[in-house]
């Protein structure tokens, strides 16, 4: 479904990504592990098309992904969930919800879309006239991904979602995501627990100052002898 081919991004004057590859197949969930500040949330703005690259270049459903806006590439079907949810927070949750809903397709179906997201998460439609300020860290989390659904996405990038997000919480969003995966959107998932990432992805890569440096499947990175000491910085 998406594949980026040594991929670069600059920030201005300053290079973030060097050489990132990475590839995500129908109907899978793909993590992309590692450090702060190795990158992990460039390569998502970069899918996204906040960023353009400054070399390589990418495909989604076997068509250039090179260069397109970020509004094209939503009406493509790709739907970013971000670092620190971004939620209107003087809205309430509904408002957010619909939000998400302005591709032309997805505005025709917004009633049938909001009670697939208060199916995945009840808590929101009995606080759908709060503002989304007033929620919990888990329960904005929550208006993020539903947010990010209202349009439909056929892949879903997920970048850290997890942060600021209370353990039980953690649980019901991932028993959420997994309902969501089965339901055939596939998935690129950031996380930086890395027990919690490989337990929910099948595959994952691993980027290190900008460069793809490992890849495999879960059980295949969980015992590489050098997978946590040197890619993360983990004992």
């Amino acid at each position: 479904m998406l594949s980026l081919n040594q991929i670069a991004v600059d920030h201005g004057a300053l290079r973030a990504l060097w050489e990132v590859s990475l590839e995500v197949r129908t109907g899978e969930c793909v993590g992309l592990l590692g450090a702060n500040g190795a990158g992990k949330s460039t390569t998502m703005g970069a899918i996204i098309g906040l960023y353009p690259l400054a070399a390589g270049n990418m495909t989604y459903a076997g068509i250039t992904h090179t260069g397109r806006s970020t509004s094209e590439n939503v009406a493509a079907g790709i739907a970013l969930v971000p670092e620190g949810r971004r939620l209107f927070t003087q809205m309430s949750v509904r408002d957010n919800l619909v939000m998400g809903a302005y591709t032309p397709s997805a505005r025709q179906a917004v009633e049938q879309s909001l009670e697939k997201i208060y199916a995945l998460f009840p808590i929101l439609k009995d606080k759908q006239q709060q503002f989304a300020g007033e929620l919990s860290g888990g329960q904005q989390q929550m208006v993020a991904i539903g947010r990010a659904l209202m349009s439909q996405p056929k892949l879903l990038l997920l970048d850290e979602p997890f942060i600021g997000v209370a353990p039980l919480l953690v649980d019901e969003i991932i028993v959420a995501l997994r309902t969501i995966g089965q339901q055939g959107v596939t998935m690129l998932l950031v996380e930086q627990n890395i027990h919690r990432a490989l337990s929910f992805v099948q595959r994952a890569y691993v980027i290190e100052n900008g460069r793809t440096v490992l890849d495999g499947e879960a059980a295949q990175l969980l015992a590489h002898p050098e997978f946590s000491k040197k890619f993360l910085g983990l004992e």
